[in-house]
């Protein structure tokens, strides 16, 4: 008879055996009790399970592994305007960006032309499938109590989430801290503005004449025109 057993693949022994305990009553904790295998395949030798034990179950239970580890994970120095970072597959960064020019597309139907405006300076909180913005004094010293502002754009809940409309939003799973910056960034002012959320206007006054004035000129982003959105960048990462 051919024996096939090396075309099967792995083979797999057990080696270890874990039962949870948890109370009926009161505040049903949970116990953990460890069993060594012996060579017959019965459990032996109960004990409590260790800490390394743990260790290592939950390092066999990570089905992500280093594919899902190198997301956010910098390829240098990390940007000096890096606020915040949390890694992992449910990771997000804080960063935030100077007064400056940009391009801005908007749609016809809001009779604004798309050109070169001056906008102010700006708070981005994304996800890898989630951006949030908001706006900042400009020369606010950056500190756990500075309040934000909402930003002074369509397309943003009062919220800070973004509705990025038709954009295609594609973050691998392995992507760069730097990267995934950019890429955010760069979906942002390629996306077409086109209306407001909930008819709530996030400047104090007329949205459209705003952009009207400052689209194709020289003019600075009157600070006068942010509104608070009553948090503080404390509240954006706890």
């Amino acid at each position: 008879m051919k024996d096939i057993s090396k075309s099967f693949g792995s083979l797999y022994h057990p080696f270890k055996a874990i039962i949870l305990y948890k109370e009926k009553e009161g505040d049903k904790r949970v116990y953990a009790e460890s069993y060594d295998m012996s060579n017959e395949g019965y459990p032996v030798n109960a004990h409590p399970l260790s800490v390394r034990e743990g260790a290592s179950l939950a390092k066999a239970l990570d089905t992500g592994g280093e594919r899902e580890q190198s997301f956010l994970q910098p390829t240098g120095l990390l940007p000096k305007n890096l606020l915040y970072l949390k890694h992992g597959r449910l990771g997000f960064a804080l960063w935030h960006t100077p007064a400056m020019r940009v391009n801005l597309l908007f749609k016809n139907d809001l009779d604004i032309p798309s050109g070169n405006a001056a906008i102010p300076e700006l708070l981005w909180m994304a996800g890898r499938e989630q951006l949030n913005i908001y706006a900042l004094k400009k020369g606010t010293e950056l500190k756990m109590d500075t309040p934000v502002y909402h930003a002074p754009f369509f397309n943003v809940h009062p919220n800070g989430n973004v509705c990025m409309g038709t954009v295609n939003v594609d973050i691998h799973s392995q992507c760069s801290l730097e990267l995934f910056m950019q890429q955010w960034q760069e979906y942002f002012f390629n996306s077409y503005f086109s209306h407001l959320i909930q008819q709530n206007s996030p400047v104090k006054g007329n949205i459209i004449q705003l952009w009207q004035s400052l689209v194709g000129t020289k003019k600075i982003f009157p600070q006068s025109q942010l509104v608070k959105n009553g948090r503080t960048i404390k509240n954006l990462i706890r």
